[in-house]
């Protein structure tokens, strides 16, 4: 499996504090069977984590790194952020200030949670235009998404990419954001399926129970394209598969 949001560098964000907590989420990845994780800490939430790229994020990444050989974890890292979308975002990309996905076109990017739906689209644009293409974080938990799960179906066949939780899907995010993510799956409109882990006790890089779930409930092909497929084809800046769509 490849997990592409994870809040695993210490002491950036709310996440891993300590390299101690960063090489306890990396192993507990390896140990679930996830051979690739992006390493997406928080950026540009005024006022709250900045993280944009420079000397001294590209430095802290190559220690957890080593930390990460040294220990003899088994798993390959790589540089992503997760970015809060503001105004400036546009520009932060053009200039390279954001790490993107592995250095491809594809960049993680949040909403606020109750967001206006037309400065989504907007900054969506916006960024596209740049020549980057998003992959948007966790819509099942934007209030907006829950009360109208069009924007989603319009987001998809536009092209941008939905990234899900696995805490989403297995309901540790409350039945209405499990409910809307089940939604978004059974419509074919998720691309991907992430952990957006944050400590080793909560909110973990374990991937083997939605793994699990989801060949389940979804069936073996979907969950390969989720967990599987989709990431690798984003870290290597290929074009996305899917299924058709379906309308609400």
């Amino acid at each position: 499996m490849i997990d592409i949001h994870s809040h695993v560098l210490p002491g950036v964000d709310d996440g891993a504090q300590t390299m101690e907590d960063s090489l306890e989420l990396l192993a507990q990845a390896a140990d679930s069977g996830v051979h690739t994780l992006v390493a997406t800490p928080h950026c540009n939430i005024p006022d709250e984590f900045e993280n944009f790229a420079g000397p001294e994020l590209d430095e802290l990444f190559l220690r957890l790194d080593k930390a990460r050989q040294e220990a003899g974890i088994p798993l390959r890292l790589c540089r992503g952020m997760e970015v809060f979308a503001t105004y400036e975002l546009p520009a932060l990309l053009r200039d390279g200030r954001v790490w993107t996905l592995n250095g491809t076109r594809y960049f993680l990017m949040e909403f606020a949670f109750n967001e206006d739906p037309t400065f989504c689209r907007r900054i969506l644009r916006a960024c596209e235009e740049e020549g980057f293409a998003p992959i948007i974080a966790h819509p099942e938990r934007y209030f907006f998404v829950q009360d109208d799960p069009d924007l989603a179906f319009a987001w998809c066949v536009s092209g941008y990419g939905l990234q899900l939780n696995k805490g989403s899907i297995l309901g540790r995010f409350g039945p209405e954001t499990q409910r809307c993510a089940h939604l978004l799956l059974e419509h074919g409109l998720a691309v991907c399926v992430a952990s957006d882990a944050h400590s080793p006790f909560r909110r973990s890089t374990h991937m083997g129970e939605i793994n699990e779930y989801l060949m389940n409930e979804f069936g073996t092909d979907y969950a390969r394209l989720l967990l599987e497929e989709n990431p690798a084809r984003i870290l290597s800046g290929r074009d996305l598969l899917g299924y058709e769509p379906i309308p609400f």
